[in-house]
């Protein structure tokens, strides 16, 4: 399978934020890897570059537009790569792919890509304005 049968950018785009191996304990009962433990790896990925611009604390607080284009396989090199696409007060845009090595070509998949959105929050959990 060829990249750009799946997507148009035949790379990933962004910071390469986490890189995981995809186990036989994540799949669901046809033997593919379930989405939300996808999902959890955007999320950790997204958090590391939200921590880097908020310089504290921060909280999940949308993902907006995903998509998942291909299943993931059992033993898959997960990579996922992050952009920030915009910075505000208090939040803070995160863009994140989720590429994966294709199972007989090990050429690098797309498998999905996603924003979250982050809120800086002080110590009791109350909205912050961040330092720019």
């Amino acid at each position: 399978m060829s990249t750009t049968s799946v997507d148009k950018q035949p790379e990933p785009y962004g910071e390469l934020a986490i890189q995981t191996i995809a186990m036989p304990a994540h799949t669901n009962p046809r033997g593919e890897i379930f989405a939300g433990w996808v999902v959890s790896q955007m999320d950790l990925a997204a958090g590391i570059a939200a921590l880097d611009v908020a310089q504290g604390r921060v909280a999940t607080v949308a993902i907006n537009g995903m998509q998942f284009l291909i299943a993931v396989h059992v033993g898959a090199i997960v990579s996922c790569y992050t952009e920030v696409t915009k910075i505000g007060r208090s939040s803070v845009h995160i863009n994140v792919e989720v590429w994966i090595n294709e199972k007989k070509t090990f050429e690098p998949v797309k498998v999905t890509e996603g924003e979250f959105v982050f809120v800086a929050i002080d110590d009791s959990g109350r909205t912050r304005p961040m330092d720019k």
